[in-house]
């Protein structure tokens, strides 16, 4: 039986730590784990043979550390994860498989920091991922485990890798301190966000602390995944006796917090630092008397960096002013690759109130292919704010999408054709939020219903691809009032009619205004129309007082802000 189709109605148990089995094997301090065990695979059979005994349905290959930045030079990458792989098959072999046995290959971090933090490029990242995984599906793996990932974007690189490179199911975990952060500031909420977008068969949580501690970062991954929730804690936490870590909590507490994983929605269950096959008997031999059980869930869209994230609820304000299109001093910028320049212009929105940023790079003297990664990263190395990706360039987008930390909004897919089929496969790959422009090969419509009959093309095709109604956002389009003043209220008309397909709405209100005089009043006007009409995400300038003046005010009437706090705290002298 396949993995995935056992996971739907089954318990999934995993085997528990390695390295210390392997000490106990004669493993020495400093010795590399993955060498070990190529030149005594004997003694990896008997560890792998412990946990299938004590009733692990999945084992581990011993390739945590396997890559070609770590491992011994006497060996390559492709020996060591095919002899390990060799060795848990027969280690299958060697047991009753009256129930059904799986090999993972186990993919642990590189070991160096990837951009900005260190000096690992994501590309060189990608094919060291790579290389582990064409071996693994070469040598027959049933499932490829992402673990102990410390940074949110070297999972993701690690899970494109997986998903480009093998159609084998695909499980990632990270580790996360008694915070509730990573090492790198990653929220559990960010990670859940970001790597279930990209398509993985199960999410969660491994190492770093016990039963007990993990509980809370448990819930609130189960609170917010779709996906099947995976969760190896370690033996409780360590103390140093005579030289050596001594865990502090045994197979039956162990089995005590399991329950509580299971009870919250857990259903892939296995053991890491200090665990023996003892924890998973006690596991196999009770888990049967667990009644699985289900958080109360958060279904809300998110976008997020690793360390912010956002529910896009109305009104959330996005920063306009990352765009050049009239805007002169940052068309020199980007000509010259100032991204000093940019980045200051994030930050002062952020200060002003913006929860995410546009960026578009779009000149025709522009190679936006190249500049837009180049950006983002440079952005995100300095701002934790999520970024909305913006372009006409479908490359540029992909680029964008590919290199951003975190989840992110593309901007835009149209009602054209060729539009919906370049733009929304992209989308769908990197697991975003999408905005859908109601216009088509004909033009902007001028009536409402139109429009509305282009948004519901758009929402159509894009849950025909799996994208979920509540990360469509429609751009009913705002046309200058000095050109096409009667058609202003047919964007309002438009806009509440849109909410009726359960999909979000957004706008770039300051269109409005073009070529007229005092245009903050008019502009915080037709903010204001719209928000009432139901607009969600409202594509301002937060620095123009008087816009932010209108999202404050409105949280407060739409009761948004509970109790008018942030109101009083803003305009409070």
């Amino acid at each position: 039986m396949e993995i995935r189709q056992y996971l739907k109605n089954n318990i999934l148990i995993f085997d528990g730590a390695m390295g210390t089995m392997l000490q106990q094997k004669g493993l020495k301090l400093g010795e590399n784990p993955e060498v070990f065990g190529l030149q005594n695979p004997d003694k990896l059979i008997e560890i792998h043979t412990a946990y299938l005994e004590a009733g692990s349905n999945v084992i581990l290959t011993n390739t945590f550390g396997c890559n070609e930045l770590k491992l011994d030079s006497k060996y390559t990458v492709e020996e060591v994860i095919d002899n390990a792989v060799l060795v848990a098959r027969k280690a299958i072999e060697n047991v009753d498989n009256t129930k059904p046995r799986y090999v993972a290959l186990d993919i642990g971090p590189i070991g160096e920091m990837l951009e900005p933090m260190g000096t690992l490029s994501f590309d060189k990242a990608y094919e060291i991922f790579k290389r582990q995984v064409l071996q693994g599906v070469k040598s027959g793996v049933d499932v490829i485990v992402i673990e102990t990932m410390m940074d949110l974007y070297e999972a993701k690189v690690a899970v494109l890798a997986a998903k480009e490179n093998s159609d084998l199911p695909i499980f990632c975990t990270m580790t996360f301190d008694e915070g509730g952060r990573s090492f790198t500031g990653c929220m559990p909420e960010c990670m859940v966000a970001t790597i279930e977008g990209l398509g993985v068969d199960a999410i969660g949580v491994n190492c770093s602390l016990g039963p007990k501690q993990l509980l809370p970062i448990v819930e609130k991954i189960a609170s917010r995944a779709t996906v099947p929730v995976m969760v190896q804690a370690n033996a409780g936490l360590p103390n140093i006796v005579d030289g050596e870590a001594i865990y502090d909590v045994d197979a039956k507490e162990f089995f005590e917090g399991v329950k509580k994983f299971v009870e919250v929605g857990a259903t892939i269950i296995g053991g890491c630092c200090g665990t023996n096959p003892s924890f998973i008997k006690e596991i196999s031999e009770n888990i049967n008397s667990v009644t699985k059980g289900c958080i109360e869930k958060i279904d809300k869209c998110v976008v997020c960096s690793p360390s912010k994230f956002v529910e896009v609820q109305s009104p959330t304000v996005v920063g306009e002013r990352l765009n050049p299109t009239g805007r002169k001093s940052l068309q020199e910028a980007l000509k010259n690759e100032n991204v000093d320049y940019a980045i200051n212009l994030g930050l002062e929105q952020v200060n002003a109130g913006a929860q995410i940023l546009g960026v578009n790079v779009g000149l025709p003297e522009i190679d936006e292919k190249k500049l837009m990664p180049k950006l983002i990263r440079e952005i995100q190395a300095v701002v934790d704010t999520p970024l909305q990706v913006d372009s006409s360039n479908v490359e540029a987008l992909e680029q964008g999408l590919r290199y951003y930390n975190g989840r992110t909004i593309v901007n835009s897919v149209n009602g054209k054709e060729e539009s919906l089929e370049s733009i929304l496969p992209i989308v769908k790959k990197y697991g975003s939020c999408v905005v859908g422009l109601t216009l088509d090969e004909k033009g902007i419509p001028k009536k409402a219903e139109e429009r509305f009959e282009i948004a519901k093309r758009i929402v159509n095709r894009a849950v025909s691809y799996g994208i979920k109604p509540k990360d469509i956002f429609i751009d009913c389009l705002s046309l200058t009032v000095s050109a096409q003043q009667e058609e202003a209220i047919e964007t309002i008309k438009a806009i509440t009619m849109v909410k009726t397909l359960g999909v979000k709405t957004i706008l770039g209100v300051s269109n409005i205004s073009f070529g007229l005089p005092n245009r903050k009043a008019l502009n915080a006007s037709f903010l204001t129309l719209a928000l009432g009409a139901g607009l969600d995400l409202a594509i301002i300038n937060p620095n123009e007082y008087s816009m932010m003046e209108a999202i404050n005010s409105f949280k407060i009437l739409n009761n948004t802000d509970k109790g008018c706090i942030n109101y009083i705290n803003q305009y409070s002298i």
